[in-house]
């Protein structure tokens, strides 16, 4: 019932569209032109036309009610996107942008000229949808962020917040705790492999000296090496510690994880980490994220079934028959039968390799049996 209402209203408006352009043919067009028509032309006119466009808009209803519904789905899957602040710095714009759309078009409805034709009116249109979108634009643009930039301007903040701009497009590079207790890093630094900015926040830095500072003795060699690899990070390449004190939504939020995701959504950067976790959390949440271990899994070499390679056999296997032995990259590799071997190198042949969530594994035989 509702959608023939609605499709009732709609028809209705096409009429009186209708309407309108054979008053504008009528009583502007026509005469321009040099032609008069009659009472009752202008009426067969008049009539036409709404009708026309009233069965024109009766008909298109539906088309234009699936194509409504796509741009509000279009539009709201956009906006759930959208941070508050640029929602609301958005709306501002958008205040001020048909504001000033209505000022200018003041001044246009006061020139005679420009009313002719509904000249006027048409301009006053654009005027209202172009300077009300581009005040949309201006206030989206304006962040939270750009404005706090401007106001400590001069400051260490600010001279942080430029270093986490990239000079050639790439993505600043967010390194967390795990990544720099692990200390892979340092060497793929080096390489060189690594483009744009790096960021170490400093509430990365604080929960390393807490590790440090741990009663566990692990925990705080862990930690100790993670400060150990830290400075030789800041003094080889003079990356300096990026200054968070003064973001107050980072100052709110408790865990270190979670606030090296809201930095990484802010500064559009990428995450490094060898943490799993963090690595799912950061896909749900829209984040870049570069994994070491995903790296160094990659970088491995590709061995196929049937290819021969010596093996070192180090220690017993979980089955009694089966030898263990390593690659340099740490890469288990099993020797079925290879339990005899054990202190020896031997010519194995592959049998398969299987590659699980903990990295691969090489199951050999050796060559002969």
């Amino acid at each position: 019932m509702i959608k023939k209402v609605f499709r009732l209203i709609f028809s209705m408006c096409g009429m009186l569209f209708g309407y309108g352009v054979s008053a504008l043919l009528i009583d502007e067009a026509a005469p321009a032109l040099g032609v008069n028509f009659r009472s009752m032309e202008a009426m067969v006119i008049t009539t036409a036309s709404v009708a026309f466009f009233g069965i024109i808009f009766f008909n298109y209803f539906e088309t234009l009610q699936k194509q409504g519904e796509q741009v509000a789905q279009s539009l709201e899957n956009t906006l759930s996107k959208v941070p508050p602040i640029q929602m609301v710095t958005g709306g501002v714009g958008l205040t001020l942008g048909l504001f000033a759309a209505y000022l200018i078009s003041q001044i246009i409805n006061g020139i005679k000229v420009l009313q002719t034709a509904y000249i006027g009116t048409v301009i006053s249109v654009i005027l209202y949808l172009g300077i009300g979108y581009l005040g949309l634009y201006i206030g989206r643009r304006v962040s939270l962020d750009g404005l706090r930039d401007i106001v400590a301007q001069g400051s260490s903040g600010l001279r942080d917040a430029a270093r986490a701009k990239n000079k050639n497009g790439a993505a600043p590079k967010i390194f967390d705790t795990s990544v720099i207790i692990d200390g892979r890093i340092y060497d793929i630094l080096k390489t060189g492999f690594i483009e744009g900015d790096i960021v170490i926040p400093e509430f990365v830095l604080v929960e390393l000296r807490h590790i440090s500072d741990s009663s566990d003795s692990l925990k705080r060699a862990r930690g100790r090496r993670g400060l150990d690899i830290l400075n030789k990070i800041q003094s080889d390449f003079g990356i300096e510690i990026y200054n968070t004190e003064e973001d107050k939504v980072l100052a709110e939020i408790p865990e270190v994880d979670v606030k090296l995701l809201k930095l990484a959504q802010s500064m559009k950067g990428m995450v490094v980490t060898n943490d799993y976790n963090l690595n799912k959390v950061a896909g749900i949440h829209g984040v870049g994220v570069l994994n070491i271990n995903e790296l160094a899994n990659t970088l491995k070499p590709v061995v196929l079934p049937g290819e021969d390679m010596q093996v070192f056999v180090v220690k017993e296997g979980k089955e009694p028959s089966q030898g263990v032995g390593y690659l340099e990259d740490g890469t288990m590799i099993v020797v079925e039968g290879g339990k005899r071997f054990i202190g020896k190198n031997i010519n194995t042949s592959v049998t398969s390799v299987l590659q699980t969530s903990a990295g691969r594994m090489i199951f050999t035989k050796p060559k002969g049996a």
